[in-house]
């Protein structure tokens, strides 16, 4: 099996460590296989990807997709690293309302599934991180939204206190401003 699928706190979410294949010549390893993914719950397809570059302290989130648009994202760090949060926003899950956060690095790779229904960040801890991720719906701007990062009901223990944002992610509503509206 080239992939090892760990249960994460937070309902449905996982973390994949691939197998990694090293010899003089580098590393190879696989980063998504549909059919073993489908096995452990981790439905496509996957729609769209991105890729960000972001500087030291640069923090991106929290950001999800409403339905009929909400993203389920598959998330790797290929340089640098990140600390990734990300934030349980459905009604139903026993982890509404929790967050969980892993440090992922592009010198020990693994993959990280947020499901439908989660907020999602991270911030920049080395000089530079690139981070890929898919989703499996493409992005719609009428269904964005987010919660602030430093939200003071979900207290997010961010490793750092003085992040840079963009504009639009410094004011970002807080968690329960518009809790009863989500999916």
């Amino acid at each position: 099996m080239p992939f090892q699928f760990e249960s994460l706190p937070l309902a449905d979410a996982r973390l994949i460590i691939p197998r990694l294949f090293t010899d003089a010549r580098g590393v190879f390893f696989e980063t998504f296989k549909e059919s073993e993914f489908f096995a452990q719950g981790i439905h496509g397809p996957f729609r769209q990807e991105n890729q960000s570059r972001s500087i030291r302290h640069v923090l991106r989130g929290l950001h999800f997709q409403r339905p009929p648009y909400a993203q389920a994202k598959l998330i790797r760090v290929l340089k640098g690293t990140i600390y990734d949060v990300f934030v349980d926003l459905r009604p139903r899950s026993p982890t509404f309302g929790k967050w969980f956060g892993i440090t992922l690095s592009g010198d020990s790779p693994r993959l990280l599934y947020v499901p439908e229904g989660f907020a999602h960040g991270f911030v920049t801890l080395s000089d530079e991180a690139e981070v890929l991720y898919r989703t499996t719906a493409e992005y719609r701007p009428e269904a964005e939204g987010g919660i602030r990062w430093n939200d003071p009901d979900l207290a997010i223990a961010w490793p750092v206190s003085e992040p840079l944002l963009s504009a639009r992610d410094a004011e970002l509503p807080l968690f329960r401003e518009f809790r009863s509206t989500l999916f």
